[in-house]
């Protein structure tokens, strides 16, 4: 990545930003933004904390890019060109500032990955990814700060225990990380959100065992703004046209050749094709999702949104249509199945954030993609009530569970049988449609 292309994705990162900024102020004033994002910082942060039913939209869009802009600044401060890779982790620490992630709980995991690369004698910039993707577990910070102190526990105390929970949290991330991501083989793109729903897990049997029980957040925005519903797809069109304007007549070759890829971490489509195609394969990523949102009517609010952010960053490393659709389709076929309103929050936020698992359609096809998105709905409907919602990336968490069982059972398949897996697959479902017509 030379200067040039760190320039223009950096610039159009903080024109997002920006853009969040300057619709929060739009929509609801400066001082009342101001101040609802103060009164965020203090707020449940567990799943699902829609921002904007708790503070209104003007606070959520300003700590969604407060959040993001740390993201930058960690960036560029640890002297890390822009890549994909940041990309995506930008994009996403904005979308979940919209439910979840505040700078008081994403600062404390982020000093502790720093902690742990001074002890380890590595730079932080071999660590920098694990950081910022690392801040899903900002809730366990704001859980022990704002839920249980001023309740449990006396407020300051309380504070004190939770940003170091969440130093400890940091300090012990890298380690585990790297050791998820040899579980998945690279599947799952939300590497993360399975280190993070490991530690969870933990964190919260912790509490559990003292008798705590963790009780549900309904919080989710459900009535219908035009800033809400537009503002994606406007950003969306704005990196379809900034990719042809970069590639100009290569900008199909280009985006095709994204196509082939398998999506298998890393997979940088900026490297990999080009600036101008990922931009591109972004954009239409991101109008896919908000399609998505309008067919099956659910609400344009913080989760959503965030999920349609975070997909439209990881289209520049490792998502793109080809792969995500059976995923996707899977989902769906799940939902319908088992009688799940496809616009129910699970159910959408599925829909969404299914896409994790886009390598496993990229690299074994599309029945593979099927099968594995009609498991990851049946595991997210379960995997949020183990780590008690402490972990942003449950369907990270849930994916990378769902990618660890199909990788293990191809890989036992090619070692021990001259049995093709996927080629398996096809003819199951070529038998039982047979049936069917007889």
């Amino acid at each position: 990545m030379n200067k040039s292309q760190h320039n223009i994705i950096l610039g159009l990162l903080l024109l997002i930003c920006a853009i969040f900024i300057g619709a929060a102020f739009i929509v609801d004033g400066v001082f009342p933004t101001l101040n609802g994002f103060i009164k965020l910082q203090m707020s449940p942060a567990r799943l699902l904390s829609d921002f904007v039913a708790l503070q209104g939209i003007g606070a959520a869009f300003f700590n969604g890019a407060a959040v993001a802009l740390i993201g930058i600044g960690v960036i560029l401060i640890s002297g890390v060109k822009f890549s994909g890779a940041t990309f995506a982790a930008v994009l996403t620490i904005l979308g979940f500032g919209l439910f979840g992630k505040t700078p008081v709980n994403i600062l404390p995991i982020i000093f502790g990955v720093y902690l742990a690369a001074k002890t380890a004698k590595r730079q932080f910039k071999e660590y920098l990814i694990i950081a910022l993707f690392g801040t899903a577990l900002g809730p366990l910070v704001s859980f022990i700060s704002f839920e249980l102190g001023g309740s449990q526990l006396p407020l300051f105390p309380a504070i004190f225990l939770g940003t170091g929970a969440g130093v400890l949290t940091g300090f012990i991330l890298p380690g585990i990380a790297i050791s998820m991501l040899h579980l998945h083989q690279g599947y799952n793109l939300y590497n993360v959100g399975l280190t993070c729903g490991f530690i969870g897990i933990f964190a919260a049997s912790f509490f559990k065992i003292g008798a705590y029980t963790f009780t549900s957040l309904p919080y989710w925005y459900n009535e219908s703004h035009p800033i809400l519903v537009y503002i994606l797809p406007a950003i969306s069109i704005l990196l379809i046209l900034v990719g042809i304007i970069l590639d100009k007549k290569n900008i199909l070759k280009n985006w095709i050749s994204i196509q082939k890829q398998s999506g298998r971490l890393p997979s940088d489509f900026f490297d990999l094709a080009s600036l101008g195609s990922g931009f591109f394969n972004a954009g239409l990523i991101g109008i896919i999702g908000c399609v998505l949102v309008f067919l099956t009517g659910s609400s344009f609010n913080g989760p959503v949104l965030g999920g349609i952010l975070t997909i439209i960053g990881f289209a520049a490393f490792g998502t793109h249509p080809r792969n995500s659709l059976p995923i996707i389709a899977g989902v769906i076929i799940c939902a319908v199945l088992f009688h799940l309103s496809l616009n129910s929050p699970g159910v959408i936020l599925a829909i969404l954030f299914c896409t994790t698992l886009g390598p496993l359609a990229g690299q074994f096809g599309i029945l593979m993609g099927l099968l594995a998105g009609f498991i990851h709905m049946i595991m997210v409907s379960q995997t949020g009530s183990w780590h008690g919602a402490i972990n942003l990336y449950n369907n990270g968490f849930a994916g990378g569970l769902t990618a660890a069982l199909l990788v293990a059972i191809i890989q036992w398949f090619k070692s021990n049988t001259t049995i093709n897996p996927n080629a398996m697959l096809k003819k199951t479902v070529n038998r039982i449609f047979s049936k069917k017509d007889k």
